[in-house]
């Protein structure tokens, strides 16, 4: 009972964790914490469910905050709102294909392939190379990351998050717009998941601590963000970390 309790804990406090960075800059919370969990013990295949609806129960409360802290602003005439719900739109098809994929793909191409992603796009931020804003690169960069997202359980903050900024979104608000666009788009893979594994729920022993620790981690984020005056600095940290993902998910996929 003692080694439940805490297990229990231990994941609790590495969801906070991993959403309190997620909602802070973009990205990591499945990206870092679906391997983590894997090289834990625990099947791919509950894994990757539990991290999506946990994800999402943290990306709503963080976008109430980053709303709430005006990193970006989601009301009905906001342009932030229209970018978050295009999307989330287009990332609807690529979530059902991901997640079909996702059942019968061998996870170590996987791995190889979003990792490779995240290192030029983490790339392309840190050279700063800048894109004129359209809303068919938007598009692009939401279904290839929703994708991403319902194969693995990650993938879609680092590559969304560095893909609004090269596209000339200021860093607050390309990390406020993924949390909205994502949490949704995690909600919905994970309904795929149960769908096409005949809604068997994932486990709840893994399910119910990282929701808590994913809750909590989303409304601590976007208030350290909000105290950040240093856009640079912010676009610097996604860039970095999307590239460290890649090489970890490279490495991890081996």
């Amino acid at each position: 009972m003692i080694e439940i309790s805490v297990v229990f804990l231990i994941i609790i406090l590495a969801a906070l964790i991993m959403e309190l960075i997620d909602s802070g800059i973009g990205m990591m919370y499945g990206t870092l914490l679906t391997p983590v969990l894997i090289l834990a013990g625990y099947d791919a295949k509950i894994t990757v469910p539990c991290v999506l609806l946990s994800q999402a129960i943290g990306g709503f409360a963080a976008t109430y905050h980053h709303n709430k802290y005006k990193n970006a602003e989601f009301n009905w005439k906001s342009e932030d709102l229209k970018i978050a719900a295009f999307i989330f739109g287009i990332g609807i098809v690529s979530v059902i294909v991901g997640a079909f994929i996702g059942v019968k793909i061998d996870k170590v191409y996987l791995k190889w392939y979003i990792g490779i992603l995240c290192i030029i796009m983490g790339s392309i931020v840190l050279i700063r190379k800048k894109f004129n804003f359209s809303w068919k690169k938007i598009g692009f960069i939401g279904a290839l990351s929703a994708f991403n997202k319902a194969i693995s359980g990650g993938g879609y903050g680092p590559i969304v998050a560095s893909g609004n900024i090269a596209s000339g979104l200021k860093p607050k608000k390309a990390i406020g717009i993924t949390d909205f666009a994502e949490a949704p788009i995690c909600l919905a893979a994970f309904i795929a998941w149960v769908a096409l594994k005949n809604w068997q729920i994932p486990s709840y022993d893994l399910l119910i601590p990282l929701s808590i620790g994913a809750f909590a981690g989303g409304l601590i984020g976007p208030i350290l963000l909000s105290k950040s005056n240093s856009h640079l600095l912010i676009a610097k940290l996604v860039a970095i970390l999307a590239i460290v993902s890649g090489v970890l998910l490279v490495g991890l996929g081996l």
